[in-house]
């Protein structure tokens, strides 16, 4: 059913669904808590409906015009909670080495995991897997969690993957946040494996690739976004409800309890931001294990039977549209497609 109404509905699924729905949620508990509080200021005696259409009607048009400022500002909001924006430099530093660490615990801890089961089938291990095993057996940050990681089923310990599957590969891409790894992996997954920037390509990249792909590369944000307007909705919920405690009409139990209660959600919903870029992840990696032979077609390029071909074709293609013209850019004639009626191969592709 919901395939349906995503097809019915277009790109419009990612704005309703991702950006109103959540502000309409938020936007509902404040008339419910907050706004009893504040119906006796001067603003809000002038907007304060008379009729039940007239509540929905104000719900409506506050959740429709506030969902479509948020999903205005999604990018700004996104580099906030991904540690790009706002953040001072020692807090980003700080957070770089921590998530670092973070990627380094979990990779010794699966690390770990396989060598002793390789120890129970293998004996002897061979001299390097023995050192190995040796050191992450000593090291004090996976001795702790060692004994809990064996009595792991192989469901539990898959998980441990997918945790660190949402970390760049290069440690110089690491961000300082868990949301700002998980976003960061899915665009660096094309330059990594084929030294396609599908930053900088993205247009093209999506104007080329199958659409079916392209859609589920669209929609598949959604849930994302859901959770990031939920998160920021949450966070206004609670400044709003301190503030109303200064009214006269203010009820200090109901304004202080719901301020606990969203305060204690925001933590959740920022996770639930995380786990949804699964879902974008594989997307974005479908989009370009798809599109990158549409993309060349359209480009003029032949794609080359070479991997070393075709990553030394991307990368100097991404450098083209990152940087001004330079006469090292001609080396891409090799891999361009010969006019018609000419006997000129494309070399790249041999």
């Amino acid at each position: 059913m919901s395939d349906i109404a995503k097809s019915v509905l277009g790109g419009a699924w990612t704005l309703i669904v991702g950006w109103i729905l959540p502000t309409a949620l938020n936007v509902t508990v404040s008339w419910i808590i907050v706004a009893p509080s504040l119906r006796h200021t001067a603003p809000m005696a002038r907007l304060w409906p008379t009729t039940g259409a007239g509540t929905m009607l104000l719900l409506l048009c506050a959740s429709l015009f506030l969902g479509l400022v948020l999903n205005a500002l999604q990018t700004p909001l996104y580099r906030i909670l991904e540690g790009y924006s706002l953040w001072p430099s020692r807090a980003y530093a700080w957070g770089c080495r921590r998530q670092r660490a973070a990627k380094r615990l979990l990779a010794d801890r699966i690390a770990l995991l396989q060598l002793e089961r390789r120890a129970r089938i293998t004996d002897p291990l061979p001299p390097a897997d023995a050192e190995e095993l040796a050191r992450l057996r000593s090291d004090p940050r996976t001795a702790r969690t060692a004994h809990r990681d064996l009595r792991r089923t192989a469901a539990q310990r898959a998980l441990l993957g997918e945790r660190l599957s949402r970390y760049p590969v290069d440690d110089d891409q690491i961000a300082p946040t868990l949301l700002g790894n998980a976003i960061r992996r899915l665009e660096e997954y094309g330059y990594d494996r084929f030294r396609l920037d599908s930053q900088v390509l993205w247009n093209e990249l999506t104007g080329t690739a199958p659409e079916q792909v392209r859609r589920q590369a669209e929609l598949s944000r959604t849930n994302a976004d859901f959770f990031v307007a939920l998160l920021y909705g949450h966070a206004a919920l609670v400044v709003s409800s301190l503030g109303a405690l200064a009214c006269a009409d203010g009820e200090p139990v109901t304004l202080l309890g719901t301020a606990a209660a969203l305060v204690l959600l925001l933590p959740l919903w920022y996770r639930c931001a995380v786990n949804a870029t699964d879902e974008w992840a594989a997307a974005v990696r479908a989009l370009v294990n798809t599109g990158r032979k549409p993309l060349a077609e359209a480009l003029g390029l032949v794609l080359p039977h070479r991997l070393a071909d075709e990553r030394r074709m991307w990368r100097l293609l991404s450098t083209l549209h990152r940087r001004p013209y330079h006469e090292r850019a001609a080396v891409l004639d090799a891999y361009r497609i010969a006019p018609p009626g000419t006997d000129e191969p494309a070399s790249g592709g041999s």
